[in-house]
């Protein structure tokens, strides 16, 4: 069967494409919208005759909607971990970036990798990470008020505006985060993943809510490419004679769940024996301590993929035996 490969650069307010097929190459750039995407379905009948298979990078939630209209216009859609972008662009050593360029990179990439199907997320995995995102929002407006409070003197006006925010900011946080354990009470599928992944020292509820929302099904992602796609795998760099002396993140995936794991891996380094050990050979060997704590968050991380891909809680033992994520 004819396959073509669709690369999607995706952006806030538009988006650019790059179709390909054989030794054809076709490309354009649309608004990111529902006219925008109606116009792409009208570019795409003009050209495919065949299999569509599209790729785009995970950038949150600008790519969603469009991801969610392909799917639904019948074609194979993955959405891939940035940092898989950026190393296989540097595999063609390619030094020039623009979004036509990224566009052609993605659909290359598309055609010559293995990628995993994108699915949509089901009403009830929306529904969790609309709430989250909610809570997540109303915590950031909360710190920036109180930021706002600590500042410096305020006229009383203002001082009484920012307090009386934070007080309905404060209820709005305590009532969605109940609404959030309830959704996930009300649904066993959740409610016995978060039951995994609390028997993890470290991990607590509030935790185990962001991962469920945040964290992809174990079953399309290997441990390693879960740690990738949350930005939690070091990055090296070296040339010549030069090299970097501490390893860096990648940064490069989601932000919320390095985020989620920061606090969580403070505790797991004083009660969960696996990070303790694991936190004590770093620092034998020297390593800074935002190395160590980087550390543990992706060892976290790699522990809450074990428990919900094997369906068993968490077992200190097995997890020396098999050393996750190390």
């Amino acid at each position: 069967m004819t396959i073509f490969y669709l690369g999607v650069d995706i952006a806030k307010e538009k988006f650019d494409v790059c179709l390909l097929h054989d030794d054809q190459k076709w490309s354009g750039m649309f608004t990111n919208d529902k006219a925008g995407f109606q116009k792409l379905d009208t570019w795409l009948a003009k050209r495919v005759n065949g299999k569509l298979w599209a790729c785009m990078e995970a950038t949150g939630r600008y790519g969603e909607n469009l991801a969610a209209h392909l799917h639904q216009a019948g074609y194979r859609v993955s959405v891939v971990n940035p940092a898989r972008i950026k190393n296989y662009a540097r595999s063609k050593l390619l030094r020039n970036k623009t979004d036509p360029l990224d566009a052609a990179l993605i659909a290359d990439f598309c055609r010559s990798q293995e990628t995993y199907e994108w699915l949509p997320p089901t009403e009830v995995e929306l529904t969790l990470k609309q709430l989250i995102n909610r809570l997540n929002s109303l915590v950031t407006d909360q710190t920036r008020e109180k930021n706002r409070l600590q500042a410096g003197e305020l006229v009383e006006l203002v001082r009484a505006s920012v307090e009386a925010h934070l007080k309905f900011l404060e209820e709005q946080i305590k009532l969605v985060s109940s609404q959030i354990q309830n959704h996930i009470d009300q649904h066993p599928d959740l409610k016995t993943k978060q039951a995994l992944l609390e028997t993890i020292p470290g991990i607590g509820k509030k935790t185990s809510a962001i991962l469920l929302a945040e964290m992809p099904d174990p079953k399309h992602l290997s441990s390693k490419q879960m740690a990738a796609l949350a930005g939690l795998t070091p990055e090296q760099l070296s040339s010549g004679n030069y090299c970097r002396k501490q390893d860096k993140l990648s940064k490069v995936g989601r932000v919320s769940l390095r985020t989620a794991l920061y606090m969580p891996a403070l505790s797991a380094m004083r009660y969960n024996p696996i990070t303790q050990a694991l936190a004590e050979r770093l620092r034998e060997k020297g390593k800074q301590p935002m190395t160590i704590v980087a550390a543990v968050m992706r060892k976290l991380l790699v522990l809450a993929y074990g428990v919900l891909k094997s369906g068993q809680p968490f077992d200190p033992d097995f997890a020396v035996n098999v050393q996750f994520g190390s």
